[in-house]
């Protein structure tokens, strides 16, 4: 059964089986990456259990930890509903270009349309870290060049250090 915890007004974190949670390291995919997922349009907690499963049968990569999904208003275009955001730390063999295509696609699939900046969207998929990377170019920027002034990503990641 959910869990829900206001924080304030504005925010308030969910916890299910599924988020937060914790698996087994991999040894066998070299690389380290911390995603950050969001949506706000439709059933957006539970397209994100779909993710996860749609994310365990690609080998090349392998969810080892989930942060709580955290609902708060959004920012950049306001005039929409309120957002869905997590936080997954994966290991995986991609690195951040091929990583960042994969992602990309793994958006379309699940509905994502770009018609506008901050637009309302099914799934928004960012690469917040990767394994110590840093690099910055039209296509890519890690690590993001926002996450620490967002609460959407904050405040997941605090929760995981809890976990």
């Amino acid at each position: 059964m959910p869990l829900q915890r206001h924080l304030s007004e504005t925010l308030t974190l969910f916890k299910d089986s599924y988020f937060p949670s914790k698996r087994r390291y991999c040894h066998l995919l070299p690389y380290r990456s911390v995603i950050g997922v969001g949506g706000n349009v439709g059933d957006v907690r539970r397209r994100f259990v779909h993710l996860l499963r749609f994310l365990e049968e690609e080998k090349r990569i392998q969810v080892t930890q989930t942060s709580p999904i955290l609902k708060n208003p959004a920012f950049g275009y306001e005039n929409q509903a309120d957002f869905f955001n997590s936080v997954l730390v994966i290991q995986t063999s991609l690195r951040p270009k091929a990583l960042l295509r994969y992602l990309l696609n793994v958006e379309r699939r699940f509905g994502r349309q770009r018609s506008f900046a901050n637009a309302p969207r099914t799934l928004d998929l960012d690469i917040l870290f990767y394994d110590g990377y840093n690099h910055c170019d039209k296509t890519l920027c890690v690590p993001h060049p926002h996450w620490s002034e967002r609460e959407s990503v904050l405040i997941p990641l605090s929760e995981m250090e809890k976990h």
